[in-house]
């Protein structure tokens, strides 16, 4: 199944109500994601530009679209969804550019 990767920055407001009233919400974003057919790998907080970063997998880029529906209105500045290659997927690239007679240099 497709993986992804979830970065936002959360508001002043809400990090002055998530002190106000601590809780883990781990697991109603796995539920969120789960009623949708995707599942939570990991949710981790950051020091730094995006106070929240997630890792889910999904069937589909369109089932991933739905993840915004995690975030309660007026709680994150910014929403940036990635999808992440495997090793393998990214092998496979490799060899279909190779195929198509791309003739880049090698970055490393």
């Amino acid at each position: 199944m497709p993986r992804y990767l979830v970065q936002a920055p959360y508001t002043g407001a809400a990090l002055g109500a998530m002190a106000a009233s601590p809780q883990d919400r781990t697991p109603s974003v796995r539920a969120a994601l789960e009623r949708v057919g995707a599942q939570l790998e990991s949710l981790d907080f950051t020091l730094g530009d995006n106070d929240v970063i997630g890792v889910f997998s999904a069937p589909d880029d369109t089932t991933a679209a739905v993840a915004l529906a995690i975030c309660p209105p007026g709680h994150v500045r910014a929403y940036r969804t990635t999808r992440l290659l495997s090793a393998a997927e990214y092998l496979e690239a490799q060899r279909k550019a190779r195929d198509a007679g791309h003739q880049g240099s090698a970055l490393g």
